[in-house]
């Protein structure tokens, strides 16, 4: 499988090979003399194919009006998702003691999410890609709904990690396909780079806003729970507008389950998915505790899901040999910009949540402050997201991808290594500040880039599974970033010369060793970034 040159010119060439042979013209006259259809689009069928070999939303006419409610829906969505994952965060202690939460699974609502979710990407994706983007996409948002008023209302803690489990299950429906309908809907081009740039706002952005809500929450009468009632409120809201707004899929051939058979690469499937479940899985556990690695079960478990990564490989290898469709060809990773992006993504999105986490951990455990106060810590990020996000979705036709993912990286990088130095009787203005200012930077831009990179590594048949490959990955980075960097902080504040290992100090040396690694990964990522894509130029160039 190729990949697609957006560029048309040699000043604008990137390193991805040409494919047009799954992909469908913008314009593709019938014969010398016709036309296309002069009806208004609105006079035609939803799911019409029109004169000129299109289908109804995927016309460059798409207005300016329905592109700007497709996005602000799709984006809506993966908000609200994340900002129930916000609230959660911020509002654990609380939420712990309501629901008498054990403190061995004190981790567990968040962590089941994540290991739920990254389960399924891949095969939602796929589903998506045979039946349509539409109806899972629709699937996706109810039962996301459902499951966060579920959550308002838990009474036990084992019911929230139950919902908490169901909402991964849901939310992995919606990211795959929102890319996808906007790769399906959107040519090349701005107004798709801003869709892009958008998606990837609304999950640290609803991440954030759920912080800062979450302490304002604790802080009133409301309590956590009308946290949740609201973002229920929200989903119902978008989902039926999504009902109404999406476009309809393009033609598919019919349903018949020797398509399902034959068209779906199952076998990949449950390869990966029981690989990256299973590791979630020993990741999460190893977090609760570390000596939990030693354990005969997990350490069973490593090497089952150590097992089929090369399992899985030779699984790829031998379905593009005999012609067969394959969940993630080998041949992609040939592709120096898709390998070297997916690794940015998995080391960014490790960083930033793991910096956030132990941040927030910094502003309550060591400075001693409130959650209402340490989530307002936290604005900063919000804003700084807001601008880069669209920034990147109006400039990045314009700069060189390698140059813009570069220049960030090395910026980000700048956060953890200000908190490394950082004495917790400064100011919050002195490092703090700029820290929560800088630490969005990489992955906000990595997240637009990255999308439109594998957007064209992957046939148009197949954009579904390119939006779960992405979301796979970062899902992945999350889970061992958080399980790294909890082993590191125990481990550093456990041998400290600290007495009262719960003390400030001894904590905060943790953090400290915490803060150091991921300023080491960041540069790994920028030397990864100057490297694999030295030779990519400008991306989401409109195709003419």
């Amino acid at each position: 499988m190729a990949t697609t040159i957006l560029a048309p010119t040699r000043a604008t060439a990137t390193v991805l090979e040409v494919d047009y042979s799954n992909s469908i013209p913008l314009v593709q006259w019938p014969s010398k003399n016709s036309r296309p259809d002069p009806r208004p689009q609105s006079l035609l069928n939803p799911g019409q194919t029109l004169g000129n070999g299109l289908y109804e939303g995927q016309d460059v006419g798409l207005s300016r009006l329905r592109a700007i409610t497709l996005i602000a829906t799709l984006t809506g969505i993966t908000f609200v998702g994340s900002m129930s994952g916000g609230l959660l965060t911020i509002g654990l202690p609380w939420i712990a003691a309501d629901l008498n939460l054990p403190d061995n699974l004190l981790l567990w609502p968040a962590s089941v999410y994540s290991l739920a979710n990254g389960c399924c990407l891949l095969l939602a994706g796929s589903i998506a890609d045979f039946m349509g983007n539409r109806i899972i996409n629709l699937i996706g948002c109810t039962l996301l709904c459902a499951f966060i008023l579920a959550c308002s209302v838990a009474e036990s803690g084992i019911q929230l990690i139950l919902f908490r489990a169901f909402q991964g299950i849901a939310t992995s429906m919606c990211l795959p396909t929102a890319f996808s309908i906007l790769t399906d809907t959107m040519p090349a081009g701005k107004r798709r780079n801003i869709g892009f740039a958008c998606l990837g706002l609304g999950q640290p952005f609803g991440f954030s806003v759920g912080l800062v809500f979450g302490g304002l929450f604790q802080g009133s009468s409301l309590g956590w729970r009308f946290g949740y009632y609201l973002c229920t409120g929200i989903t119902a809201i978008l989902t039926v507008v999504n009902f109404f707004k999406l476009p309809k899929d393009k033609p598919r051939e019919p349903f018949t389950l020797q398509r399902l058979r034959s068209e779906i690469d199952w076998v990949g499937i449950v390869l990966s998915s029981s690989c990256l479940g299973i590791i979630s899985y020993v990741f999460a556990v190893i977090t609760d505790n570390p000596s939990n690695i030693h354990r005969p079960e997990n350490i069973s478990l490593l090497c089952s899901a150590t097992a089929m990564i090369p399992a899985f490989l030779g699984w790829m290898s031998w379905r593009e040999k005999n012609g067969k469709s394959a969940l993630i060809p080998n041949s992609l990773w040939k592709n120096t910009a898709f390998a070297s992006i997916c690794v940015m993504v998995l080391l960014s999105w490790a960083v930033l949540n793991g910096t956030e986490t132990i941040l927030s951990l910094f502003f309550q455990e060591v400075q001693e402050l409130s959650a209402i106060q340490a989530a307002l810590r936290f604005l900063p990020n919000v804003l700084i997201g807001i601008v880069l996000n669209l920034g990147t979705g109006l400039l990045v036709h314009r700069l060189h991808a390698n140059y813009l993912v570069l220049v960030t990286t090395v910026l980000s990088a700048g956060s953890p290594l200000l908190l490394a130095i950082i004495d917790p009787q400064w100011s919050w203005w002195y490092c703090a500040f700029w820290a929560v200012l800088l630490g969005p930077l990489s992955a906000d831009v990595i997240f637009t880039v990255a999308n439109l990179i594998i957007a064209d590594s992957f046939s148009a048949k197949t954009q579904g599974l390119a939006g779960a490959v992405f979301n796979t990955i970062a899902q992945f980075g999350t889970s061992i970033g958080l399980t790294a960097f909890a082993i590191i902080s125990a481990s550093v504040t456990q041998d400290s010369d600290y007495t009262d290992k719960s003390s400030p100090g001894a904590l905060m040396a943790g953090y400290r060793a915490v803060f150091w690694t991921c300023f080491g990964l960041m540069m790994l990522a920028s030397g990864i970034g100057a490297w694999g894509l030295r030779k990519v130029g400008k991306v989401g160039l409109k195709q003419e």
